[in-house]
């Protein structure tokens, strides 16, 4: 049993807490506007994430930089109206989160205007002073550790993270670090399979994985790479579940059982 199983009630963080102590897969899409997050509700996904990376998926941006909190509670309401039991994540975009103030202010807008019962930030450090506040503050937060695309630049592109020993540990603190604060779950981006397998075993919170192997407890996709309509090239991880299949529905209900199924990730989607 899954945790679309279990009634036609929105799913909750216990719901998504009870999938990681019984060792059930949780399957997760990043969506952008109503219609399609329908269709995700309609295939029992049991996660929607609003990403920032509508800036480059809808958008046309080189990078998720550019958007604007204006941007995602717009794109999140259009979410939250297409949903009806899928638990609802927007992230707080580039500098939405750059004091505690700033993100009360902003995560506020996301759930009160926009409809998301989490925010998701990126990074730890600083960033865990702004979680704590949120959490303490009844507004529940997702963190995001590996590749945080807000700090491309410094990363030097989008690259994965967590090869070497030194990087490998300080992400094992970092995830620590972030659930202490007060953080409820953790996406981690392009990590290494063994690396992201331990993070997952060592915290008490739901880890969600994209390009992190199939030890998580559970997987997202941007749905775009879902369905195989991402132009260009495509990342390492993605893989078109679309292909032939004859509906959006079909694809993601192939999706959510390759994920549960332990199918998907596959080792050519890993690092």
């Amino acid at each position: 049993m899954y945790v679309s199983d279990i009634d036609s009630q929105p799913i909750t963080l216990p719901d998504l807490r009870r999938c990681k102590r019984d060792g059930v897969k949780i399957v997760c899409v990043t969506a952008y506007e109503a219609s399609l997050a329908a269709r995700v509700d309609e295939a029992g996904i049991d996660l929607v994430l609003v990403g920032d990376s509508l800036g480059m998926v809808v958008q046309g941006h080189a990078s998720t930089l550019p958007v604007t909190m204006d941007a995602m509670v717009y794109h999140t309401t259009c979410v939250a109206r297409g949903l009806r039991r899928a638990f609802l994540v927007a992230d707080l975009p580039f500098m939405a989160y750059r004091d505690v103030p700033t993100a009360m202010v902003n995560a506020t807008r996301l759930v009160a205007e926009g409809g998301a019962a989490m925010v998701k930030l990126e990074g730890a450090g600083w960033v865990c002073e702004v979680i704590e506040a949120l959490s303490k503050r009844e507004i529940p937060v997702c963190a995001h550790l590996g590749l945080t695309p807000q700090s491309v630049h410094r990363l030097g592109g989008y690259r994965v993270q967590g090869r070497e020993q030194a990087d490998a540990d300080r992400l094992r603190a970092d995830a620590r670090a972030v659930q202490d604060a007060g953080a409820q779950l953790l996406v981690l981006e392009c990590v290494p399979t063994a690396l992201a397998a331990t993070i997952a075993r060592e915290l008490e919170i739901p880890v969600i994985g994209i390009g992190a192997g199939g030890g998580c407890d559970g997987q997202i996709l941007v749905l775009h790479d879902l369905l195989g309509i991402t132009p260009g090239k495509r990342p390492r991880f993605a893989k078109d579940f679309l292909a032939g299949r004859g509906s959006v529905v079909a694809a993601l209900a192939e999706y959510a059982r390759a994920v549960r199924g332990g199918e998907y990730p596959a080792a050519e989607h890993s690092y």
